[in-house]
């Protein structure tokens, strides 16, 4: 997709638990724009995986499956939704098998193929904040607006606990790192941003001066 043919977006790549998700729905909210979490796409496609109880490791069945797999993406309150097939999964999304099956099943390209072009269909129509891991990378590579959010393993653990989520941080951030299809990375133009010690809204308030200082009209 040209540059042209789109809508601003506001890319935040970042680990898990980093705080990318909060921060971009805050932002999102602060900018008037559409705020789009690419993880829940992958989370969503991974547990319709796991209903078919096929294997996250078999790669050839799991793209298969998508392919035929009717993924709806639409607007909530100004955030994404997806349906997959007509059921709603979000309730779903966050249990132990999706937490420890994500990696995998987003790792096959063929995969990664079909959440990026329904990904990028979104700046189609609309200004957004998008997080991710290979947002600024992969999916929107010419955008001006990049920003990486990290902190400490340590704050991240502790945050992952405070959601109730138990997958090992150390395993996903491998997994997510050193997988073929659209690593993540640092995209070289990105501001990095440490939020160990960060509030939310301290975060926000840095980006949004960042952004003004790089010509977004905020």
């Amino acid at each position: 997709m040209r540059g042209q043919d789109r809508h601003r977006v506001v890319a935040i790549d970042g680990p898990a638990a980093s705080g990318k998700s909060s921060v971009a729905r805050e932002l999102a909210h602060r900018l008037g724009f559409v705020c789009v979490n690419s993880g829940v796409m992958y989370r969503a496609v991974t547990w319709h995986v796991l209903q078919h109880h096929i294997s996250a490791g078999d790669a050839a069945r799991v793209a298969q499956l998508v392919e035929a797999t009717p993924i709806t993406c639409s607007l909530e309150n100004n955030e994404a939704r997806i349906l997959i097939g007509d059921i709603d999964p979000s309730a779903y999304l966050r249990e132990d098998n999706v937490n420890q099956s994500v990696s995998l099943v987003s790792s096959v390209p063929r995969v990664r193929e079909i959440i990026v072009e329904k990904l990028r269909n979104y700046a189609c129509n609309h200004d957004l904040v998008m997080e991710g891991r290979d947002i600024g990378s992969v999916v929107f590579p010419d955008t001006p607006y990049k920003f990486y959010i990290d902190a400490s393993p340590a704050v991240r653990l502790l945050r992952r606990a405070a959601q109730g989520q138990r997958d090992q941080i150390a395993t996903r951030d491998h997994a997510d790192s050193s997988r073929y299809a659209s690593p993540l990375v640092i995209a070289k133009d990105a501001d990095v941003i440490d939020t160990s010690n960060l509030t939310i809204q301290g975060v926000v308030a840095e980006i949004i001066s960042r952004l003004r200082k790089k010509g977004l009209q905020i």
